[in-house]
C-alpha cells in the first residue's frame, strides 16, 4: 500500500478548521506532511497529532485558524499529559509547532500559537529497551524452525539485530544489495535516519544466516528486492511487498 495514502487529502480528509480557511489553506496542510516530512514513521505521528488537535479544538468550539491561540495549544498539552505520557506530549507539541511554522510561512496563518508553549519536562536517565545476553540471544535464535523460508527469513532477521544492534526500522528497509561481499567478508548496509548509510562487516553467524536465507528464498538474482518480504502461507513463498514493523514485532514475540 502506498504510504501516501494515509495522508490526509485537501478535498476530503483535512480537518474542518482548515477546509473553512481555502483550498491553499488545505494545500499548504498536506503539503506540510507530503515535502516536509520524509520519515514514514514520523508523518503518521505529526499527522496523528495534527488531526487529534483540529478535532479537540472543533469540539470546543473553534471554527477558524485565526482563533487559535497558546492557550488551546496550552490547554491540550496540558490535558494529553494527564491522559498520556510526558514523551508522547512532547511530540505531539513539536509536530504542532512545525505545521503551524509552515503554515505562518505560507501565510495561511499570522502567528504560531504553539511557539510559546513549553512542552512538559521529561528526563531520561536510563534506556528501556531491553538488551539480551548472549545466552538469551543463542536460546532466541535457536528457538526458530528454520525448515521453512519464513524460518529463515526470521533468524536472518533476528540474527541481523543481534549482531549488527540495527534499528527494526532500517532492517525491514533493506534490500537485498545491501548484503554484498568485500574483502572476503559478507557486510551489510543499512540505511539510517536522514538518509544515513551505515556499511559494517557480518559476524560470522550472522553471514551464515543471511547466506542461507538469500538463497533459500530464491533472492540472489534479483539485487532491487526487498529483503525482508511478507510471507503468503497459500504458495509457503515470499510476497514481495515490505515486512510492516508491527509484524516483525510479534514474530520476536512468537519466537520467544
Amino acid at each position: 500500500m502506498n504510504r501516501l495514502a494515509r495522508l490526509p487529502s485537501p478535498t476530503s480528509r483535512s480537518p474542518a478548521l482548515i477546509a473553512a480557511a481555502g483550498e491553499r489553506a488545505s494545500y499548504r496542510f498536506v503539503e506540510f506532511f507530503t515535502a516536509q516530512i520524509r520519515n514514514p514513521h514520523t508523518r503518521r505521528s505529526y499527522v496523528r497529532a495534527a488531526t487529534e488537535f483540529f478535532a479537540w479544538l472543533e469540539a470546543r468550539g473553534v471554527t477558524q485558524l485565526a482563533a487559535i491561540e497558546s492557550v488551546h495549544v496550552a490547554t491540550y498539552i496540558e490535558q494529553l499529559q494527564r491522559a498520556r505520557s510526558a514523551p508522547t506530549a512532547k511530540l505531539r507539541l513539536a509536530a504542532l509547532r512545525h505545521l503551524f511554522d509552515w503554515l505562518v510561512i505560507g501565510q495561511i496563518m499570522p502567528t504560531n500559537p504553539a511557539a510559546a508553549v513549553r512542552g512538559p519536562r521529561h528526563i531520561v536517565r536510563r534506556g528501556k529497551t531491553p538488551v539480551l545476553d548472549p545466552a538469551e540471544a543463542r536460546q532466541l535464535i535457536d528457538a526458530i524452525d528454520t525448515s521453512t523460508v519464513i524460518g529463515l527469513r526470521d533468524r536472518a532477521l533476528i540474527g541481523l539485530m543481534v549482531y549488527s544492534f540495527a534499528r527494526i526500522g532500517a532492517a525491514i528497509g533493506m534490500r537485498v544489495e545491501d548484503v554484498y561481499p568485500q574483502n572476503r567478508r559478507l557486510w551489510v548496509r543499512l540505511h539510517e535516519k536522514g538518509g544515513k548509510q551505515h556499511a559494517m562487516p557480518c559476524h560470522h553467524n550472522l553471514e551464515s544466516y543471511l547466506h542461507e536465507y538469500i538463497d533459500g528464498a530464491g533472492l540472489a538474482n534479483d539485487p532491487k528486492a526487498l529483503l525482508f518480504q511478507t510471507y503468503s502461507r497459500s504458495t509457503r513463498q515470499l510476497a514481495g511487498n515490505p515486512l510492516p514493523q508491527a509484524n516483525a514485532y510479534a514474530m520476536i514475540q512468537r519466537t520467544r
